[in-house]
């Protein structure tokens, strides 16, 4: 599962750091070019829920690898395009394909790891997210560096393709997965129980608002590092993705928080550390700025590994359409407060993108605060 996830956020988020070049070489403004990361991100939401139907009736194990297959080699042909609208559709059919693995991994994780466990597994998991998610961006950038970022996409899907052979031959077989039937009238009546209980709907929207603010800061990053007074190179801002080690291990480390505190105590201090970081990213200091950046991602991985661990117990045996509407909010924030916090750029360049970023995460904190009141989660 740390393998699968690695991979999957290698390959979605490869463009981040290539932003401000894809940019320059298309015409296009900041906004416009981060769709090259919402196309892929949107698309996956879309699909995250018809995905997990499939899972619930075809088995989790079957929907994860041929995912993941498919997922790579749309990868590679990235890097045979023609232009910009090209990359689009290609990175939205990689989003697409992409679905599968998110859609039923924390489903699979709930039912084959031991419940004393699974804060651990979950924040594992979440580590190779956070850490695919870092080599896909930071490979990237430095292969743009040395030869062009068709060389740099090109090896990311060979990376996939890797990471898939390994996905498909070593993951475990489901044991304990229950087939359920893929009626409209099962969904809905799943969907209406999800939707009445006291916290799913409050942790779809930590997913929404904590993804859109951490998408937010990482893509349009690159363009205030671009200017004066950083004036730092491609490889530079590319490096700056290695402070998704600190996500790694914050993820793993809030799993081992929330299995001897509990989700209650923990979650709300890590949206204030997101807070904290954020606020840091608005000095000229860079060492100031990037010790920022690294205390927000810490806040971010903490808070995603709590929400989604949360999620997948509340869930109960309708975990499956739980962790992917969770998913869908986690990955349209990606796509919304992504995409259209950039229009703030142009009216108050970063400090105006931390202003927007900044009144998402004390929503956030609303939020949280609220789930801290929570009645005891189902046995």
């Amino acid at each position: 599962m740390f393998v699968g996830g690695f991979a999957t956020f290698a390959m979605l988020y490869a463009t981040q750091p290539l932003l401000p070049l894809l940019s320059s070489e298309f015409g296009i403004g900041p906004a416009s070019a981060s769709l090259s990361v919402s196309a892929g991100t949107a698309a996956l939401a879309l699909m995250l829920i018809p995905a997990s139907v499939l899972a619930d009736r075809s088995g989790r194990e079957k929907v994860m690898k041929v995912s993941l297959a498919l997922a790579a080699l749309i990868a590679l042909a990235c890097a045979t395009v023609n232009d910009f609208s090209q990359l689009l559709i290609l990175r939205a059919l990689l989003g697409a394909s992409l679905a599968g693995l998110p859609a039923a991994a924390m489903a699979y994780i709930g039912e084959e790891v031991s419940p004393r466990a699974q804060g651990k597994a979950m924040g594992l998991y979440i580590a190779g997210n956070a850490l695919g998610g870092m080599s896909g961006r930071v490979l990237s950038a430095l292969l743009t560096d040395i030869g062009s970022w068709r060389i740099a996409l090109l090896m990311l899907g060979v990376l996939g393709i890797v990471s898939a052979a390994v996905f498909w031959y070593r993951l475990p077989p489901s044991r304990h997965f229950q087939a359920r039937a893929a009626s409209i009238s099962r969904i809905i009546d799943d969907a209406r129980h999800i939707s009445r209980d006291a916290g799913l709907p409050w942790l779809f929207l930590t997913a929404l608002l904590a993804m859109g603010v951490f998408i937010g800061v990482y893509n349009y990053l690159g363009f205030r590092l671009l200017e004066a007074p950083f004036n730092l190179s491609q490889t530079a801002i590319g490096a700056i993705f290695l402070l998704y080690v600190v996500g790694s291990w914050a993820s793993a480390f809030a799993g081992q928080l929330t299995d001897r505190f509990g989700r209650r105590k923990v979650q709300w201090v890590v949206v204030m550390i997101m807070i904290s970081g954020l606020l840091l990213t608005l000095s000229d200091a860079l060492v100031l700025l990037i010790a920022g950046v690294a205390i927000f991602t810490f806040g971010f991985f903490a808070t995603h590994s709590i929400s989604s661990g949360w999620v997948a117990r509340r869930g109960q045996e309708r975990r499956g359409l739980a962790t992917a509407i969770y998913l869908t909010f986690y990955y349209l924030g990606a796509s919304l407060i992504g995409s259209l916090s950039g229009f703030a750029w142009s009216l108050g360049r970063w400090n105006g993108i931390a202003a927007v970023l900044g009144l998402c995460l004390l929503l956030l904190l609303a939020i949280v605060l609220r789930l801290k009141k929570l009645p005891a989660d189902p046995a």
